[in-house]
This record gives structure tokens, C-alpha cells and sequence, in this order.
């Protein structure tokens, strides 16, 4: 496995082929400083071409998940501690974070208990699956205290769609979890901490069934598909599809098939 990059910001955890990564400030809501931020960017790095790790949850720790910006490094920036440009490369390490884990090949699962605000709820836009605890609030608050959901923006209404995203945002909008739900934010709401870890296990189970290339090529369709003219779709569509009939994976997923086995990436 390709070694983990060391976090302080972040507590790691690996084990056959899952990586949860923690954030772990509850204290103060477990928010998106920019020593967590770099972290988990570079944890994404770390990562990203390595076929052994599967999936990747990200939770937080004391029943929390993410109460989203720093708002101590808010308050240094008004008192003129950082300057205009200084503003802006924070909010372009923030893109590069949210870019990060919506472009990871593994599949990621977001565990959202207690709390996901702002920056908190951009990270749930991203996740490939969301499960959130049945007394999780999920709040859009930017515009509240003056500033706007910029960065989060796109993916907010990648996750919820134009109408929903737009109405979520300007009103500065909290949902409870069956509401995140049928928003279409979330995806499964479970009751109480240890059913969260029992949903969690569960997908890693169907995740293990599946062929870790094959997950990470269809990961990418998703993301670049929707941005091409029909006939590029369907040329980039057969390239891909191409290009796995002649993978080693496909050729041991058809034998599998055919011999009645299970593939080699499925636990025996």
C-alpha cells in the first residue's frame, strides 16, 4: 500500500483495502482549517493511484462531521492579518480539496453525524454515497453571516440540481437528515452511531465485489461524460469500454464468470 502521509489534523485509519479518514477537532466542530484542508489534499495525492485501497469514508470525530470554514481564520482575515490575495489562494486550497475527493478513483462514502455546515455540506456533495444518522442537520449558512457557499458552489448543484441547489443556497437553508434525503443529498439515513458503522460495512461489502479499475474508469465517465457533445460521448464512451475488454480485469471478471468463481479481487 502506498504509505500515508502524516496528519495531525486528521486521524487515518486503514484496513483491508478501507481507509475512514477522521477529522478530529470536535471541540470546535471538527472545521476545515487550512492545516486539514492540506492534509486531506494531500492524503487524496497520496491515494489516488493505488488500486488496493477501495474506498474511503470520511467522518468526524465526537459525533460530529464538519461545521465547514475556519471562522478563527475568518475573524484574522477582518482584522487585516491576511490580505485580499492571501483570501484567495485559502479559497483556491479549498477548490482543490473539493476537487480532490470528487475526482477520487475509490469510491467514497461520507458518514455525516451531528453536523455538516457549509464547507461540511460541499463535503457530502462530493461523496459517491452519503449516509447520515437520523439526527444530523445539514445547513447552507454562508449567506447568513455575510459571505456566499463559493467554492462549494458547483458541487452543491452537481449533488442537487439547479432549482434545489439554488433555493438551498440563497436561502441559507437546514435540512434534517430525512430532509437531506429527500433532497437527494443523502442517501440512506440510519438511527444511532452503530447502525452508521453497520451501513458502512455494507458497502464496502458490494464495493469489494467490484473490480477496483473498473470502478475507477466508470468514476471517470461520470465526471467528464456529462460536459460532452453526444457524438464525443459516445466515441470516449467506446474508447473506454474498449480499452477495458482487453484490461486483465475484465478478461478475470469474464473467466470468473464462466468457471463459476469468484474474480481475485472478491474476498474468497
Amino acid at each position: 500500500m502506498t504509505d500515508l502521509p502524516h496528519t495531525e489534523a486528521l486521524d487515518l485509519e486503514y484496513e483491508a483495502g478501507w481507509l475512514t479518514v477522521w477529522f478530529n477537532q470536535p471541540e470546535s466542530r471538527n472545521p476545515l482549517t487550512g492545516e486539514r484542508v492540506s492534509e486531506l489534499n494531500a492524503v487524496c495525492a497520496a491515494i489516488r493511484d493505488n488500486r488496493d485501497i477501495r474506498g474511503v469514508t470520511v467522518r468526524g470525530r465526537g459525533g460530529i462531521f464538519c461545521a465547514g470554514g475556519d471562522l478563527k481564520a475568518f475573524k484574522s482575515a477582518f482584522q487585516g492579518e491576511a490580505s485580499r490575495d492571501d483570501i484567495v489562494a485559502m479559497s483556491l486550497d479549498a477548490a482543490a480539496l473539493f476537487d480532490a475527493v470528487n475526482t477520487l478513483p475509490q469510491v467514497t462514502v461520507m458518514a455525516i453525524e451531528g453536523a455538516a455546515m457549509a464547507g461540511g455540506f460541499g463535503l457530502a456533495c462530493v461523496g459517491d454515497v452519503v449516509i447520515a444518522e437520523e439526527g444530523a442537520r445539514f445547513s447552507l449558512t454562508e449567506t447568513m453571516i455575510g459571505l456566499t457557499p463559493a467554492q462549494i458552489s458547483p458541487f452543491v448543484l452537481q449533488r442537487l440540481g439547479t432549482r434545489e441547489g439554488r433555493r438551498l443556497m440563497l436561502l441559507a437553508s437546514t435540512l434534517d437528515a430525512a430532509e437531506a434525503r429527500s433532497a437527494g443529498l443523502v442517501d440512506t439515513v440510519v438511527s444511532g452511531s452503530a447502525a452508521v458503522d453497520a451501513e458502512i460495512e455494507s458497502i464496502r461489502k458490494q464495493v469489494r465485489r467490484c473490480a477496483p479499475g473498473a470502478v475507477a474508469e466508470t468514476k471517470r465517465l461520470i465526471l467528464t461524460l456529462p460536459a460532452m457533445e453526444r457524438k464525443a460521448q459516445a466515441k470516449a464512451a467506446a474508447e473506454s469500454f474498449a480499452d477495458r475488454m482487453v484490461s486483465d480485469e475484465a478478461r478475470e471478471g469474464v473467466a470468473s464468470f464462466l468457471e463459476k468463481r469468484k474474480p481475485e479481487w472478491v474476498e474468497r
